[in-house]
């Protein structure tokens, strides 16, 4: 009996150390909802992309906010926002700002909160209590500025290395000859497309562009100019030929720097969760980015989910999303009882709910902190001096670091307590080095044999007559 009893105090014991799962925080990468294509300017969230991702901030909600909720963030207010809980932030892009809007009113929807004032009346804020949660436009957003207007990933990623790592994919052999078996279907669309694409510009080059305007118009026009043509497989094919074009403009595993966006994301998502990992008190439970499908790519790419699934290679759906959930079962937890999940859902939550894959091509899909951290670091950027000497750059925020860093500038710092501001990938006014783009224009029409459309006028209309209009 004295033996039970002893036994029985042990397990109990044992289960005050150790309780259930508790999630401490998570970081999310997000999609933009549906949009009106990157043609014609400027380009918009459209009113089914709005509810997109309406629907998947309520699906969060209920996954991590409500007091109800299975995966309840510890600590994370209910039904009043806690500014100092949250982190919401998105590019200098109005596509990114209004989908985060949208999402974190889902996060958080109005509370019909009223305050009383000294004088004894009583006030709601406007519309039924909204809840005013500020969408942070940073200047180290992963995704770049204006990316949702622009058809060139790289365009303003302001990593000048990046640009030439991507651009050098024009010059492959695997692109020269898709491009060339590729001819006579994009030339066979120009019924469909002549009224955004010329015929030189029915090509493999604007693999993306073209597949966006007719996505666009499917979804949303009525009529389309030769319809006919755009049979089941045609989408399916154009789909697949903007993925392979977007992949290898996105990551390369011999040119890391051209996945710079991801790199930059995965830095960021430590610099969030490491302080929670440690159970510091005062920072954000609840982070969430919105950007581009590039920096998805990127950042699949680096962490190998490629290898996993092939699927990660294709241009991810509206609304997307990808949730990294720190989680630990002690209830004193120090970093060594914290582990890590990766979840993806391709398309909005509430009807693709997210599933759980592991990453670095690893077996386990639930990670050590130290051992998510180590294989984070592998490409993670974190500090400005990291940053310019995987760029190239020497200008700007790059000019200091450029004369000062030394030796050092190799090694990405896992803090940035040295005040050193954070990677500068959406930097407004970070700009690509003319003479280098000049210099691979030259190298592209000699080695490629045949015109090169400039990349910012991709999608820019030929005519306001004939053809699809998205």
């Amino acid at each position: 009996m004295q033996a039970k009893l002893h036994l029985l105090l042990a397990l109990s014991s044992a289960a005050s150390v150790t309780a259930a799962e508790t999630v401490l925080g998570v970081y999310m990468f997000h999609r933009h909802g549906d949009r009106t294509a990157k043609a014609w300017k400027p380009v918009n969230l459209t009113s089914l992309g709005a509810d997109e991702v309406f629907s998947s901030g309520t699906y969060y909600r209920d996954r991590y906010v409500d007091s109800k909720a299975d995966l309840k963030v510890k600590g994370l207010s209910s039904d009043q926002a806690v500014l100092s809980q949250l982190s919401v932030t998105s590019p200098i892009d109005n596509v990114l700002q209004s989908s985060a809007l949208v999402f974190i009113q889902a996060l958080y929807p109005p509370s019909g909160h009223v305050e009383v004032l000294a004088n004894g009346s009583h006030v709601e804020a406007p519309l039924n209590g909204y809840q005013y949660v500020p969408v942070n436009t940073v200047q180290v957003a992963a995704s770049a500025q204006d990316s949702e207007n622009t058809a060139w990933l790289q365009g303003n990623s302001g990593c000048n290395n990046a640009v030439v790592s991507s651009n050098a994919y024009f010059a492959s052999s695997d692109y020269n000859a898709t491009y060339k078996d590729t001819q006579s279907f994009y030339s066979g669309l120009l019924p469909v497309i002549d009224g955004t694409f010329s015929k030189d510009q029915a090509n493999f080059q604007n693999a993306y562009a073209i597949f966006d305007l007719v996505n666009v118009a499917t979804i949303h026009n009525t009529s389309i100019s030769s319809e006919k043509l755009l049979t089941e497989s045609t989408l399916s094919k154009l789909y697949d030929l903007a993925s392979v074009h977007e992949w290898n403009l996105a990551y390369n595993s011999s040119a890391p720097v051209r996945a710079i966006s991801g790199a930059v994301l995965a830095g960021q998502i430590i610099d969030a969760l490491e302080p929670l990992a440690n159970s510091e008190k005062g920072n954000p439970k609840f982070n969430v980015q919105f950007g581009a499908y590039g920096t998805f790519m990127s950042f699949f790419g680096l962490a190998q989910l490629d290898k996993t699934n092939s699927d990660f290679t294709g241009v991810c759906d509206y609304a997307s999303s990808m949730t990294f959930e720190l989680v630990t079962n002690a209830t004193d937890p120090t970093a060594d009882d914290v582990s890590v999940r990766f979840y993806f859902s391709n398309g909005t939550a509430s009807e693709n709910k997210p599933k759980l894959f592991p990453l670095f091509n690893q077996d386990k899909t639930t990670l050590s902190w130290a051992d998510f951290k180590s294989g984070m670091n592998e490409f993670a950027v974190q500090d400005d001096q990291h940053w310019c000497k995987l760029c190239g750059n020497t200008d700007g925020v790059c000019a200091a670091n450029s004369t000062s860093s030394g030796d050092n500038t190799s090694q990405s710092s896992s803090n940035s307590s040295d005040g050193i501001s954070k990677p500068v990938a959406g930097v407004i006014g970070a700009c690509v080095t003319l003479a280098v783009i000049l210099g691979l224009q030259a190298a592209f029409i000699l080695l490629g044999g045949f015109r090169l459309v400039k990349k910012s006028k991709l999608a820019q209309p030929e005519s306001a007559a004939g053809g699809l209009k998205a």
